[in-house]
This record gives structure tokens, sequence and C-alpha cells, in this order.
């Protein structure tokens, strides 16, 4: 099974690529100009198992946001093209993450049919160079473009923690939801 892709997206705002493999080890390689968004990818990367090289220019003087959103777009398309019919997935796979007193919970659904339920509340404005509220922007926009029902909720004091506990439970539920356990395609549809 070869389980991979490569997408990119050139825009007036960004320029990204993106090359996923779904079966790999945990290797990376990030660059996206924004320093806490490449701890949190390799985090995803790490904790997913996937192998992924991530080359994002952005204008990152303006701010985070467009970076941020089509990072998160262009992910979100090579997970799908990477599974092609998902026959013999999961499907479905939740997370529940502790990072000291944060605890996140992630759920998925690889259903073809995009849907995003948040409870995200942050307390600063930003974890290093990235704007908190650009993190459920980062969630929407995988979910929209992987066609992933997705549902996220996280608590905690520290903001850092939430976020990367946020990430790393992501990795995890679509680590699982990848994961090929039959022969079929997963849906009474016959089609996903």
């Amino acid at each position: 099974m070869n389980r991979k892709s490569k997408i990119q997206r050139k825009t007036a705002e960004t320029s990204i690529t993106i090359e996923l493999d779904v079966d790999g080890t945990g290797q990376y390689q990030v660059e996206t100009g924004i320093q806490f968004l490449n701890h949190m990818l390799e985090s995803f990367t790490r904790h997913s198992l996937f192998d992924m090289k991530v080359e994002a220019q952005g204008d990152t003087e303006i701010d985070d946001h467009h970076t941020v959103e089509d990072i998160g777009i262009v992910l979100g398309e090579a997970l799908h093209q990477a599974l092609g019919d998902k026959k013999g997935i999961r499907r479905m796979a939740h997370a529940l993450i502790p990072m000291d007193e944060s605890l996140a919970m992630i759920a998925v659904d690889l259903s073809g049919r995009s849907y995003t339920v948040l409870d995200l509340n942050f307390h600063q404005d930003k974890v290093g160079d990235l704007s908190t509220e650009n993190v459920g922007h980062f969630l929407e926009s995988l979910a929209q473009s992987g066609k992933i029902n997705l549902h996220a909720r996280v608590e905690g004091e520290n903001d850092h923690h939430q976020v990367e506990a946020i990430f790393k439970a992501l990795a995890r539920a679509l680590h699982d939801a990848t994961r090929v356990v039959h022969d079929r395609v997963p849906s009474t549809k016959g089609v996903i």
C-alpha cells in the first residue's frame, strides 16, 4: 500500500508544499516561518507516526493567519489524497491526551463529510509566535479540506500545554483512524 501524497498550494499570501506518508515512522522536516507551529507540527508528526515534510512561506509580517490556515488546508488535502478510497481503514478514532494540568480530547471520523465542533478556551492571545485564535482555525481548515468530522475540546491553565495536548491528541486520533484493519470500505454505502 502506497499511502503517500504531495500537495502544493500557492496564493498571493502563501506558498505551501506538504509531502505526507501515512505509513511512516514519525520523521519530519518542518519550516513554516512560525516557530511554535513548527514545534506543534513536529510533535504531531512524532505522535501520528506519519512522515511529513512541510515547506511554507507566508505573509507573516502581517500576521500568522494566512500561513496557519493554508497549512491546515494543504495538510487536509494531503491526508485525503493519501488515503484514496479509504478501503480497510478504521475510519473513526479518538484520543484523550494530558499535558500537565491540561487535557485535550479529539474525536475524528474520516467520513468524507467535514464538520467541526470546537471547545477551546485559551487565556492569552499568543503562544510564542502563534496566535491562539488560529489553533481553532487550523483545525477547521484541516477538517474542511480533509473531509473529516472533527471534535476537539481542551481544558487547562497553561495555553502552551493546551495547544500541545491538542496537537498530540489530533496525531493519535488520526493515526488510529487511518490504520488498515480489514479489507472493506468502512461504510454501509460502500463508498466514503
